[in-house]
């Protein structure tokens, strides 16, 4: 395998807690498309009950690392770890069982149209539990009722508006009462209003259900409302360079590349009003 990446001479501003319990370890990770690498040598820790944000620029290959995490591609080495147990070492049907703990919010909120909202949360209940068909109403209704869509049961997703899509999707994600919710682009495409509401959401539901979260965003509004931990992709040197509480990483990280990302030019604004 080559890889064209110029050598990561710059020490990594590493913030990263120390006093964590682990919930998902990442080791000795390259990702990569044939011969070109992606991203090479990422070494981080998620713990338990971190808001966990991925971060880079456009290309840096933020949604890939999503995809080793959810067991959707293999990486061309290193390892993903559940609480210690390898994702990619484990037969299919273990890797099943580790992955039924987790929960995914895509971008799109991906329901099916076709179905009600009732009916999209309702399935994976009804493949993966043996509950009645009253006990899922009624655990439909509650996972409504936490996203803040109580009464939206018999609505179609294309007579909702994308904000309360992405809310359908998060209690979909939520159905199986999951330790680990995945979110990929929460706020794409929201107004500022609507994307606040949703990091408020997270947060709350972060509060109450105790589930590690891992947010794949760009956006520094969410970034900095809900990042307790994080690791910045560098696109240039196709490797993580920098580890650790994202409103640290702006103030405290010597990197240029760190530090353009997280104050894009603000500074520049600020001292010109």
């Amino acid at each position: 395998m080559q890889s064209a990446a110029p050598p990561n001479d710059s020490p990594i501003c590493d913030f990263a807690p120390r006093d964590g319990e682990a919930h998902i370890q990442v080791r000795g990770l390259t990702m990569a498309y044939g011969n070109f690498v992606l991203q090479r040598d990422l070494n981080f820790t998620i713990n338990r009950g971190d808001i966990f944000v991925i971060m880079g620029g456009s290309g840096s290959g933020k949604s890939t690392l999503l995809n080793h995490l959810l067991g959707l591609n293999p990486p061309a080495k290193g390892q993903v770890l559940f609480e210690g147990h390898s994702l990619w070492d484990a037969t299919p049907e273990e890797r099943d069982l580790i992955l039924r703990r987790v929960g995914v919010l895509y971008q799109s909120g991906a329901l099916w149209s076709s179905m009600t909202l009732e009916e999209n949360i309702a399935l994976p209940l009804g493949e993966y539990t043996n509950l009645s068909e009253r006990q899922i109403r009624e655990l439909v209704g509650f996972k409504l009722a936490l996203v803040g869509l109580s009464g939206f049961e018999d609505y179609f997703p294309s007579q909702i508006s994308g904000g309360m899509r992405k809310r359908a999707g998060l209690a979909r994600a939520m159905a199986l009462d999951p330790e680990i919710l995945f979110f990929d682009e929460p706020s794409a495409g929201l107004d500022p209003i609507t994307a606040k509401r949703l990091d408020d959401l997270i947060l709350d539901l972060r509060a109450t259900l105790g589930a590690t979260v891992v947010v794949v965003t760009h956006e520094l509004d969410s970034i900095f409302a809900i990042g307790t931990n994080s690791v910045f992709l560098d696109i240039e040197r196709r490797t993580q360079t920098a580890l650790g509480d994202p409103k640290r990483l702006r103030d405290e990280c010597p990197d240029p590349t760190v530090h353009s990302f997280l104050t894009r030019g603000r500074e520049t604004i600020e001292a010109a009003q």
